[in-house]
């Protein structure tokens, strides 16, 4: 069997070789610029090798994986932005992924990488007029890419062109894992096969994934055992927990708009809204028949890793046992890919590329 390694761009706090290790591929070297996130991967991953700035990584000089994986920076396409698009400061650095695995194939003679996968948000659908993500798409396969006849692009698609394979697909953190993560999380996934055509069967192939995974490497005990023992500390009391919006709140009670207002507290069964990197994130809680004496509650740092299906603690520490903050534990888990949805990648790649 062949060894299969990874490349990490974007590093982040380390989801794709976390999902990748789970099926045999390893994880060699990451870029990432964020001090506690990278930190955290060290603590994990002590192996991997760290470039730094992805401006000045060149591709050719650095040492060929089979899979390159990106999640480019997504302040200028996110809804909540201020939708500068892939033009803008941030989100343009999308391009010197592109760069670094042009490098690196021009090196290796068009041998690696094989496969390359970039997540993001949904807005990169719609910025610049829908553009963008036309403009990824070429980036990819270096052909010019025709906008769809509807003017707007398919949560789900496949294109080729110049020899290389495309499929994407929107994945929601809400479906996914064993048992599923609790948050609406929306992300963009791409796939692209440099050697065959095997995009499509990556990302939509159906296939069995891991279960969540504790600390302890036990796995979590389903929503329903967890309401049960739940109540029976309660004494009998039912609990209910709803995930609270925010932002939803402000925005209708600024309407004046009271049937939106009670909406922003949710509903029993809900997920919880995005995690995200620059907001608190809270849910409501009371017994049954004692609304008056209900609270609304900031997540923990740990209850966030379990909505993104991290192991617990996974951010708790850095390389040298420091403690990381509360406020970059939050940034850097809000910041991150759901974990089983990134499995599910890694485990199609492995499934295409085992020899």
């Amino acid at each position: 069997m062949t060894d299969l390694t990874l490349g990490s761009l974007f590093d982040g706090i380390g989801v794709f070789p976390l999902a990748a290790s789970h099926y045999g591929i390893r994880p060699i070297w990451a870029s990432e610029i964020e001090k506690a996130p990278i930190s955290i991967t060290k603590r994990h991953f002590p192996k991997i090798h760290h470039l730094g700035n992805i401006t000045k990584v060149k591709g050719g000089e650095i040492p060929p994986v089979h899979i390159i994986t990106f999640g480019s920076p997504c302040q200028n396409l996110s809804n909540i932005g201020k939708r500068e698009g892939l033009t803008g400061s941030q989100s343009s650095l999308f391009y010197h992924a592109i760069r670094i695995i042009d490098e690196m194939r021009c090196a290796t003679n068009g041998t690696y990488p094989v496969i390359a996968v970039w997540e993001n948000v949904m807005g990169a659908f719609s910025s610049n007029n829908r553009l963008d993500f036309k403009a990824v798409l070429e980036s990819f396969t270096n052909t010019e890419i025709p906008m769809p006849t509807s003017g707007v692009w398919a949560n789900a698609g496949m294109v080729r062109g110049n020899n290389v394979d495309v499929a994407w697909r929107m994945l929601d953190a809400q479906y996914w894992g064993k048992p599923t993560l609790a948050q609406r999380r929306r992300r963009i996934f791409l796939v692209a096969d440099f050697g065959e055509i095997r995009a499509t069967e990556i990302l939509f192939k159906a296939r069995d994934l891991q279960s969540v995974f504790t600390s302890c490497g036990e796995s979590r005990q389903s929503s329903a055992i967890t309401s049960r023992i739940s109540t029976q500390k309660a004494r009998g009391k039912i609990p209910i927990i709803r995930p609270f919006q925010e932002r939803r709140m402000r925005s209708t009670a600024k309407e004046r708009n009271e049937k939106g207002f009670h909406g922003s507290f949710g509903r029993t069964g809900d997920p919880f809204p995005t995690l995200l990197a620059g907001s608190v994130n809270y849910f409501s809680f009371w017994y049954e028949g004692e609304e008056k004496e209900g609270f609304i509650r900031q997540l923990t740092p740990l209850e966030c890793e379990r909505l993104m299906g991290l192991p617990e603690g996974w951010t708790a520490l850095g390389y040298k046992d420091e403690a990381i903050s509360d406020y970059a534990r939050y940034k850097a888990i809000g910041n991150a890919i759901a974990v089983p949805c990134a499995e599910y990648i890694m485990a199609g790649i492995a499934g295409v590329l085992e020899i």
